[in-house]
């Protein structure tokens, strides 16, 4: 049985891939600031209290698991926010470490305190919820123009390159980092093109993915550029 910890899951791209994975069999952990609020039917979607910006929680949550469960088979770093959405020359350190707090230091903290547990696996998988919008080369050749923002587009960036540093360094954990694309979720108030089984198509992939390779930067439609 495979177990796997979504952080953020408790609406959007996170709570449908839960739902998702759920079906297939996999014993979903839907990580949560306030899980008490987080509903989920199916019987092996488990809410656990977790606030990636806050080590204690963090901590709190790897005995709950490791108590509870046993181990970890894969970990989905999930949760993340869009920031202060003002153009580049209004941006404070403050706005832009607000997001980073949340899309680069949550998974780096909980990646790092739920790893022992994750290489004890006999599959272990890290997945890293991404965006196309954090692509280096698809905003210098004006993709992404319609997003003239400083705090979610360069958090992503720094994740990519997070996702790639562990792929090279863990050579016994599979390293995906996925972009589910513009998905109609409340994350953009249900702007997105995309349906939510589109959104989690990438995600739902790489947790049952044990074959790889490594250090992947992928979406729906395949390899996607960094």
């Amino acid at each position: 049985m495979t177990t796997a910890l979504v952080t953020g899951a408790s609406r959007g791209i996170g709570a449908h891939a839960a739902r998702r994975l759920a079906a297939q069999g996999v014993t979903v952990l839907a990580g949560a600031r306030t899980p008490a609020a987080t509903s989920f039917p199916e019987e092996n979607i488990h809410p656990i209290a977790l606030d990636v910006t806050d080590d204690a929680s963090v901590a709190a949550a790897v005995k709950e698991v490791e108590t509870t469960y046993g181990g970890l088979d894969v970990l989905v770093n999930n949760a993340g926010i869009t920031g202060p959405e003002v153009a580049p020359a209004d941006a404070t350190a403050d706005g832009v470490r607000e997001a980073y707090e949340t899309n680069v230091f949550g998974p780096v903290r909980v990646t790092h305190a739920f790893l022992p547990l994750l290489r004890a696996a006999e599959h272990p998988r890290l997945v890293l919820v991404s965006s196309q919008l954090g692509s280096l080369s698809s905003m210098d050749a004006g993709r992404w123009e319609n997003y003239p923002y400083l705090a979610y587009p360069s958090s992503k960036s720094a994740l990519n390159m997070i996702g790639l540093m562990y792929a090279k360094t863990l050579p016994d954990v599979l390293v995906t980092i996925v972009n589910p694309g513009f998905t109609a979720t409340e994350f953009n108030d249900h702007r997105g093109s995309q349906t939510l089984d589109e959104g989690t198509d990438a995600l739902v992939a790489a947790v049952l993915d044990t074959e790889g390779p490594s250090g992947r930067s992928t979406s729906r439609n395949g390899l996607i550029p960094w």
